[in-house]
């Protein structure tokens, strides 16, 4: 377990994330909204936690199949884009008050998932050193 993983930046981003999906999906349950909102705050919670719980545990290490980092940074944007238009919707559209808040808690977090994506995509970005596909002479 990495201990340190919860403290860090990038850890607190995915701790704010998953808090804003699990407000998010409250307002919209308790408020009866849409099921589309319901189900996008859903999968917020779920992909975010699946996400915090690789690097808690170490496993992006274990399993090099897949640069995790790339594919968080994807999830990011996807979750933006998926959110602005779902968000908006609520907001503009506002049956009640809780689907207005749970769209103003969806734009926040939309407002997380971009600076998710700037720390991550500042983490791999392509100007650092890289390794050397052929030994050195």
């Amino acid at each position: 377990v990495d201990s340190a993983y919860p403290r860090s930046l990038r850890g607190a981003i995915k701790i704010a994330r998953l808090l804003m999906a699990l407000a998010t999906f409250v307002c919209f349950v308790a408020s009866r909204s849409h099921e589309a909102y319901t189900v996008l705050a859903v999968i917020e919670v779920v992909i975010t936690l699946l996400f915090f719980l690789l690097y808690l545990l170490k496993l992006d290490k274990k399993m090099k199949w897949l640069f995790w980092p790339l594919a968080d940074l994807f999830n990011s944007v996807i979750a933006a884009v998926f959110l602005l238009v779902v968000c908006l919707f609520a907001i503009i559209i506002k049956t009640n008050y809780g689907t207005l808040v749970g769209g103003v808690f969806g734009l926040v977090l939309l407002v997380l998932c971009i600076v998710d994506a700037v720390v991550l995509f500042r983490k791999i970005s392509l100007s650092g050193p890289r390794e050397r596909n052929y030994p050195t002479r």
